[in-house]
């Protein structure tokens, strides 16, 4: 991995307001620490010329529905863009680069995909949040539908969402009103990385955990539970000044946390 590059690139689209943030360049920038001869350019290309072939396929009377199918059509049917069932937990399905050369992914970079042809072609849209799952709506009043990216494009309601929630979990789901919050461009981003962060420590891992949690503590520098984490990562990986200092941060945040005492045990033998 080479962080220099990705990592500077990364830290200077998100420092400013959430709403001008590119989503598509900063996930292309945290994409350089994995690929560092990565052309983020050659991908933003590639993806303006998917919106400039959307445009062309555009009914006349530009309704909704009618939009998402134009671009379910050409993403799934023309393109042959896919969720990834075989190998959901791959790293590289968390890379834009990566989904855009494969036309393979998960769900938030098949929604990333979607969003920013949606944003190109004036059809504003917006990320969606759910548990275990993640959603895209148009961002119009009372349009009360969602697309599941996932799922080639799959239009749903509420009550779809509640029963998509049961599949996954396999068991049923009380639908609550945050579950289909809109996500800020921080939040969409932390996301894609805690993917990533999961995926390497359930691989042991532990240099591109770090890396991924470096990054989220860019986007929430004050994320108690980031600290701690990153602090764990050290201590693993042998850099006990480093942990010692994450984990007492950890501490003065939440002096009362569950596992406070165990972090002060860890400490404890640390020092």
């Amino acid at each position: 991995m080479d962080s220099s590059l990705g990592r500077q690139n990364f830290y200077q689209e998100i420092n400013q307001q959430d709403e001008h943030i590119n989503l598509a360049k900063a996930a292309l920038y945290f994409s350089q620490e994995e690929y560092p001869n990565l052309n983020p350019s050659e991908y933003i290309d590639t993806i303006d010329a998917m919106a400039d072939e959307v445009k062309q396929r555009l009914p006349q009377q530009r309704y909704p529905l009618r939009i998402i199918n134009t671009i379910n059509h050409y993403l799934y049917e023309e393109l042959g863009f896919r969720g990834n069932r075989n190998d959901y937990y791959d790293p590289r399905n968390s890379f834009l680069n990566v989904v855009l050369s494969r036309r393979i992914g998960i769900p938030i970079t098949l929604s990333l995909v979607y969003l920013e042809i949606a944003r190109r072609i004036e059809f504003p849209m917006v990320g969606i949040g759910m548990p275990g799952h993640f959603l895209i709506r148009p961002e119009f009043e009372g349009v009360g539908i969602f697309v599941d990216a996932f799922n080639q494009g799959e239009t749903l309601f509420e009550q779809d969402c509640e029963e998509r929630l049961r599949q996954i979990y396999q068991q049923p789901v009380t639908l609550e009103p945050r579950f289909l919050e809109t996500v800020t461009h921080r939040q969409f981003l932390a996301r894609m990385l805690t993917n990533l962060k999961v995926i390497y420590f359930n691989r042991e891992d532990l240099p591109r955990a770090l890396a991924a949690v470096e990054q989220i503590l860019l986007l929430f520098p004050d994320d108690a539970k980031e600290r701690r984490d990153r602090g764990l990562l050290y201590y693993h990986l042998g850099e006990a000044e480093k942990a010692s200092q994450d984990l007492e941060i950890y501490l003065a945040m939440l002096p009362h946390a569950e596992d406070a005492e165990i972090i002060r045990q860890l400490l404890a033998q640390i020092w």
